[in-house]
């Protein structure tokens, strides 16, 4: 099951995509608020979205626009080093990751959709992709033993992990450069977990202006899903709706060499399969 967040006109809504549109769940008289409270409802929930009634309203994908699947998560986390072949390229020009699990946070202000716009920083030039799965957790967990650890996701996003790379190294917690506004964009829809027989064995995509940048496997993590579970609930619970970016391959624009870091007209899209594709066109930071 794919479930979306959209605008439809100027109403924000959810539903569940069907074929080449969405059935609207979210005026249903017994509809949860937003995708984020319908995942605090457990399988519950998720068996209220998968029923279809006859007064659903249908609306055609191309006639409204996705949003970030979960719009205002309490947490949005992303692992960095979690390739060996992001590690190798950034060894290169000195940048080194200790063997554990290195955690950092992306500012819930920085979510954008997976077709909106994204901010080249007037701050910087030095503005760079990363193309992620992302794992949405869907129940409330703390101390979750890894046998355990795949029950408590709801499901999978694409993730762009945008990052500024001089500010993101002014600090080893990164959160700066990986805040920015419009700086995490991520969708298209949530795929449910049953859909995803193994989230280790996806291909993962990345493309500026056409042109192949990443091309790899999420078998090629360094740390399981299951492992980041345990680690992140054993130090505090996660929250249904929390979204978890898993790390990102080698061939960013930033440790090319020289870099190729993104520019106003650039397009980026993130395509995992059996998740989805995200696409988003680079502008310059308005309100200078």
């Amino acid at each position: 099951m794919k479930l979306a967040t959209f605008r439809h006109g100027d109403v924000l809504a959810f539903g569940r995509v069907s074929g080449e549109g969405i059935l609207v769940l979210s005026t249903r008289f017994d509809a949860p608020p937003d995708l984020r409270a319908l995942l605090a409802l457990g399988e519950e929930g998720l068996r209220w979205a998968a029923t279809s009634d006859p007064a659903d309203l249908y609306v055609e994908l191309q006639d409204v626009q996705l949003c970030a699947p979960i719009t205002a998560p309490q947490k949005f986390l992303a692992l960095g080093g979690n390739y060996a072949s992001h590690l190798a390229e950034a060894s290169k020009v000195g940048i080194s990751r200790t063997a554990g699990q290195v955690w950092f946070n992306k500012q819930v202000s920085c979510i954008a959709g997976p077709h909106d716009a994204v901010h080249k920083p007037w701050v910087s030039d030095q503005f760079d992709y990363e193309g992620e799965l992302g794992v949405v957790i869907g129940r409330r967990s703390r101390h979750v033993r890894a046998e355990d650890a795949i029950s408590v996701i709801a499901g999978y996003v694409v993730v762009n992990d945008m990052s500024v790379r001089d500010w993101q190294l002014r600090a080893p917690t990164h959160t700066l450069g990986k805040s920015f506004d419009t700086h995490g964009p991520f969708g298209p829809w949530l795929v449910t977990r049953d859909e995803i027989s193994d989230p280790h064995a996806l291909r993962l995509r990345t493309w500026v202006n056409g042109e192949l940048r990443q091309d790899a496997s999420t078998s090629q993590m360094i740390h399981r899903i299951e492992a980041m579970i345990v680690e992140l609930s054993t130090a505090f619970t996660l929250e249904p709706g929390d979204v978890l970016s898993t790390g990102s391959p080698a061939g960013v624009g930033g440790l090319m060499d020289p870099p190729r870091y993104l520019q106003v007209g650039d397009l980026v899209r993130v395509e995992i399969e059996g998740v989805g594709a995200i696409e988003n066109f680079v502008v310059a930071e308005p309100g200078r």
